[in-house]
């Protein structure tokens, strides 16, 4: 089944990109699946929200965050004390496995489908086992009316809605950083809408980029 997906996975990355990407991400999937002992490769559009009646209008197609661009950011972020990290958009918990592995010790994870939010508590639970001491929340709810945790103070996305989520989702940081003052790091990977966050305060203090289409960037805002 896993093989399947795999294939199915660099068909999607072929069409959409071209050959040298999808052969570069497979490579990172099977490595990252085997090292991080999990299972989240695949795209998805979303036809079985959509088919429940929820409203996609706002909503990306689901594909995980490549594990390079990913591994890249936690390593350059090494030296840093996250206290609580919330992915925004956390699909089947791949990011949250990976800060995990990383040193992560709180971490929450929403996303709008209860089966991903279903297959991110079993991937977590995977790294429990190696990483007893990490706790976990993961919630099926909609970012937009999502109230960022007082005390999270690393918030990841990868590209997971439009600009009108998007600013409403910065509203909640914004709210947030109100009732608790504190320092915020966004990790943003494809960040289409950065200069939402850049017009709002946030300086961008780190960036990466592979193979054109892969970017990712840290923005923080004091």
């Amino acid at each position: 089944m896993q093989s399947i997906r795999l294939i199915r996975y660099f068909f999607y990355l072929l069409t959409n990109w071209n050959l040298n990407v999808a052969f570069h991400i497979l490579k990172k999937e099977i490595r990252g699946e085997k090292k991080y002992g999990i299972f989240s490769t695949g795209s998805d559009d979303l036809d079985k929200l959509r088919d429940k009646g929820i409203d996609l209008s706002h909503a990306t197609i689901y594909m995980p965050a490549s594990y390079d661009i990913l591994e890249d950011i936690f390593t350059h972020l090494k030296q840093n004390t996250i206290h609580h990290l919330l992915d925004i958009g956390c699909g089947k918990g791949r990011v949250l496995c990976v800060a995990a592995y990383h040193g992560v010790k709180k971490l929450t994870g929403i996303d709008l489908s209860k089966e991903f939010c279903t297959d991110s508590v079993r991937n977590l639970e995977k790294i429990k086992q190696t990483l007893p001491d990490v706790e976990y929340v993961v919630k099926n709810t909609d970012a937009f009316y999502f109230d960022i945790p007082d005390d999270a103070d690393y918030i990841f996305f990868f590209n997971p809605f439009d600009e009108i989520i998007m600013s409403g989702v910065i509203k909640n940081i914004k709210n947030s950083i109100g009732i608790n003052p504190r320092k915020i790091t966004i990790i943003y990977l494809n960040p289409i809408h950065k200069n939402l966050f850049l017009n709002t305060g946030f300086v961008q203090t780190y960036s990466v980029k592979k193979l054109k289409y892969l970017e990712g960037c840290i923005m923080v805002k004091e």
